[in-house]
């Protein structure tokens, strides 16, 4: 029986007479990878906010390990790591300077070269924030939701505008946070992402859930309706050509 470590229940998020959230109800389970799909206005970032404790909801309940998003949201946010967007970062700092920043924040002890070393980026230990490349601010802005040693990871479109290898480093990168232990939730556009990484998955559209299951699933019951694509299925794709032709490794700017 797996635990579950998220329960929303009948989520609803009105902005005056827009609802933005129509009564969603959906559990993530402990140590999986969880994935929220959907296009953009459909509700997704909106229901991460809310399990964040960055949005006040309209109703509903939700609950984090245990713990009702009403009553206990401080202690919520101690066991949550929450990707920052770029603008979260003073530019001017170097990575060891917002490291300590944000253990600081948390009151944590922190290891700056480990956890800087999980991401691939112990040689830019002394470099500003604004000398990264794009995949370097993404890999960096996972790090610092490590800090606080969360029991659950929100991740929202991390690997939007990188390149093939750096989109592919973030992948492993993801799948080692979820083998230390942490649940991870994702948002992404990339249904080839959420396909590799995801063990189910939840579509929004419209404020609603419209379908919630394993990838497998969902691909399987597409394919017994009789849907078949235009286009001969191949072994590989594009971007495995591109990967196997310049390689895995990271190319920094």
């Amino acid at each position: 029986m797996q635990k579950t470590i998220i329960s929303v229940k009948n989520l609803q998020k009105n902005y005056g007479t827009f609802e933005a959230v129509k009564g969603i109800s959906f559990d993530v389970y402990e140590g999986e990878i969880f994935g929220l799909l959907g296009p953009n206005g459909a509700g997704k970032s909106t229901t991460l906010e809310i399990i964040e404790t960055l949005r006040d909801k309209t109703g509903g309940q939700v609950m984090v390990d245990g713990m009702n998003l009403d009553n206990e949201p401080d202690n919520i946010k101690k066991i949550i790591g929450v990707q920052l967007q770029s603008s979260g970062f003073y530019p001017g700092l170097t990575l060891l300077e917002l490291i300590h920043l944000f253990a600081g924040l948390y009151n944590r002890p922190v290891q700056p070269m480990e956890l800087l070393k999980l991401v691939n980026l112990e040689d830019k230990a002394k470099s500003k924030y604004k000398e990264l490349s794009g995949g370097q601010k993404q890999r960096f802005s996972i790090a610092t939701t490590l800090i606080n040693q969360p029991k659950i990871v929100f991740l929202d479109e991390p690997t939007t505008g990188l390149d093939p290898q750096a989109r592919r480093n973030l992948w492993d990168l993801i799948k080692d946070i979820r083998l230390k232990g942490a649940t991870v939730i994702i948002t992404t556009h990339y249904m080839d992402e959420a396909e590799q990484l995801c063990d189910r998955i939840a579509i929004l559209d419209e404020g609603k859930i419209i379908a919630l299951a394993s990838p497998d699933k969902l691909i399987d019951d597409l394919v017994a309706t009789g849907f078949e694509r235009p286009k001969q299925v191949k072994a590989a794709n594009l971007e495995d050509v591109f990967i196997s032709l310049t390689g895995k490794e990271i190319r920094e700017e």
